[in-house]
């Protein structure tokens, strides 16, 4: 069932649209759609069913954090397109 003009006006309005009639007519059957589909999950008989806010089992998927050698500072500054040989230089960003 179409929603009514006034109806879709209103949703409109609630959400600061300026719409024409031509898309208050095509709103009108697909805001309708919207509402036949959220009335038949509404008709889905969950009452043996526990309410979950996660389908799957959460892990922690990151590794054991371990202490180790980091890169050289002349390894590091080797590909570097501008560099002075202690620090890299790039472009200033903010004024």
């Amino acid at each position: 069932m179409p929603l009514t003009k006034q109806q879709v006006e209103h949703i409109a309005r609630l959400a600061r649209l300026n719409i024409t009639e031509k898309e208050v007519e095509k709103f009108s059957k697909e805001l309708a759609l919207i509402v036949d589909y959220f009335e038949q999950i509404a008709a889905v008989d969950t009452t043996d069913i526990e309410p979950r806010d996660q389908f799957i089992t959460a892990e922690n998927v990151f590794r054991e954090d371990r202490v180790k050698e980091s890169l050289p500072q002349k390894k590091a500054l080797e590909n570097a397109p501008d560099s002075d040989g202690e620090y890299f230089h790039v472009p200033k960003v903010i004024g």
